[in-house]
């Protein structure tokens, strides 16, 4: 692959914050196309079923894919209805976790809960944020005396 060539070192030095030479190990084309693969792919959830009857299939799909798009493998279905998840294939599914593969957060969740994953849930979904005006400077608050007012100016007449 020539692509790959690109990412080998060069013989000058790379410097480091401090500007001390950094000695940096090349990388192997497998470890390259490994993290390149494991950037690109998720384990999500792919919507099926008919109205007011959703029905979920885990799926592994490019991560800037539409949901509803072609798919690379499904490891199972979800029906929320029942709250039941069968895997078809877990094996299948631990070998892409075990490659880095990401999960979803919502997809996450939903191993943790049926006992498949070890870990904590995570948040899945963020409120969306109002944009608020600009907030008006503080004004200062009015004193519980009233202050006093200025005297009212006279009208004074030129001399002439």
């Amino acid at each position: 692959m020539s692509w790959l060539n690109s990412y080998e070192l060069s013989d000058s030095p790379i410097l480091d914050l401090l500007g001390n030479s950094v000695i940096l190990p090349l990388r192997s084309e497998q470890h390259i196309i490994f993290t390149i693969v494991s950037i690109m792919l998720i384990i999500r959830l792919q919507r099926t079923g008919s109205r007011n009857a959703p029905d979920f299939r885990l799926v592994l799909a490019e991560k800037h894919r539409a949901a509803s798009k072609k798919v690379l493998e499904v490891f199972g279905e979800y029906h929320p209805v029942s709250k039941e998840l069968k895997l078809s294939s877990e094996e299948r599914l631990q070998g892409w976790l075990g490659k880095g593969i990401v999960l979803s957060p919502t997809a996450h969740n939903l191993l943790v809960e049926k006992k498949f994953l070890q870990a904590k849930k995570v948040k899945a979904w963020r409120p969306k944020v109002k944009e608020q005006a600009e907030a008006p400077a503080q004004t200062p608050q009015k004193s519980q005396t009233p202050a006093e007012a200025p005297a009212p100016a006279s009208p004074t007449a030129p001399s002439a």
